[in-house]
C-alpha cells in the first residue's frame, strides 16, 4: 500500500464550481478508481490550491490503469476546466515528497 500526497492549483474563480462538482462523484468514477486499487482519496482545498492524499495499492499501476479508461478520461476532462494544470497523465509532476512522519 502506498500513501501518495498530491498538490494541484484551481483556476482563479472557479473554487465553488470545483466543490459542487465534487459533491457527488460518478459512480463508473468512482469503480474505475477502486478497480485500480485505490483505496482512499481525500482533497483539502485553500483557496485555489488543492492538496490530495491518496491511499493506493500501487500509484503507477493506478495511473496506467485510468489512462484510458472512459470514465476518468471524462472526469480530467472536466478538471482541465478547473485546474491551471491539467493532468497530464504522468502521476509524477506534482507528487510531494514526504519530508517527516510522526511514527
Amino acid at each position: 500500500m502506498e500513501t501518495i500526497a498530491l498538490r494541484t492549483r484551481l483556476k482563479a474563480g472557479r473554487e465553488a464550481e470545483y466543490d459542487q462538482v465534487h459533491a457527488v462523484i460518478p459512480a463508473e468514477l468512482d469503480a474505475a478508481l477502486r478497480a485500480a486499487g485505490v483505496r482512499a482519496w481525500r482533497i483539502w482545498r485553500d483557496g485555489q490550491d488543492l492538496f490530495h492524499l491518496v491511499e493506493v495499492v500501487d500509484y503507477q499501476a493506478m495511473l496506467r490503469a485510468l489512462e484510458k479508461h472512459p470514465a476518468d478520461v471524462a472526469w480530467q476532462a472536466r478538471m482541465a476546466e478547473l485546474l491551471e494544470t491539467p493532468d497530464d497523465g504522468s502521476g509524477n509532476a506534482r507528487v510531494l515528497p514526504m519530508v517527516w512522519e510522526l511514527p
